[in-house]
């Protein structure tokens, strides 16, 4: 049963989204994942000022994707198109490619699902505790000295974890929820790390 406008958890409408990811042949649609990334932005915001940064990151990825897709909807339908075009052009290294975006959208996205992760798996942890150690096993081995003590800073802002849970759980069940995004999403973002480490583009670092 579809869920009513404004019931069920945060999560909801990013795991309804995600049963169109694929196209009946398997392939990864540009569309349908950046819309499920979008629908995962409402979650972020309830981290407010701790995840300002992460947010602000994942939303100018998810818009340099978008914008290159509806330059040409039915060239960019699949999502590798754009980044196989940056690399047969040798473009896809640059810092406003969409290889890039789609890396660091990825690994946010991976962020993300550790988080969860370490939310389901420590009911004990502190928001805060979560939140490095999902970075710790993510993000950080990619980021520089500036990109990581910014994020640290903000990982102090990190909201109480029991006001959190309650603020996305609206009126569904938010454990179970939560451990459905963690096993769906995940094989996407695996396919993605696939596809661009087969361009050698999934080990690129930040400043």
């Amino acid at each position: 049963m579809e869920a009513a406008a404004g019931q069920g958890t945060v999560f909801a409408p990013s795991l309804e989204g995600m049963k169109h990811v694929r196209s009946d042949n398997g392939e990864m649609l540009a569309k349908p994942f950046l819309d499920v990334c979008k629908k995962i932005l409402p979650v972020i915001d309830k981290f407010g000022a701790a995840m300002a940064l992460v947010k602000s990151d994942i939303g100018g990825n998810i818009t340099r994707l978008e914008t290159k897709y509806l330059s040409d909807p039915s060239k960019y339908n699949q999502l590798y198109t754009m980044v196989q075009e940056e690399v047969d052009a040798k473009t896809a290294k640059g810092s406003s490619s969409c290889a890039n975006g789609l890396l660091w959208l990825t690994r946010a996205m991976d962020f993300l699902v550790e988080l969860f992760r370490d939310l389901l798996a420590h009911p004990d942890w502190t928001m805060s505790q979560a939140c490095s150690d999902s970075y710790g096993k993510t993000l950080k081995k990619f980021h520089g000295w500036l990109a990581s003590s910014s994020f640290t800073v903000a990982m102090k802002l990190a909201p109480d974890r029991k006001k959190f849970m309650e603020v996305i759980a609206g009126t569904g069940d938010v454990a179970a929820d939560m451990e459905k995004f963690c096993t769906i999403f995940p094989p996407f973002l695996e396919e993605n790390h696939k596809f661009l480490a087969s361009v050698g583009l999934d080990d690129m670092k930040a400043s």
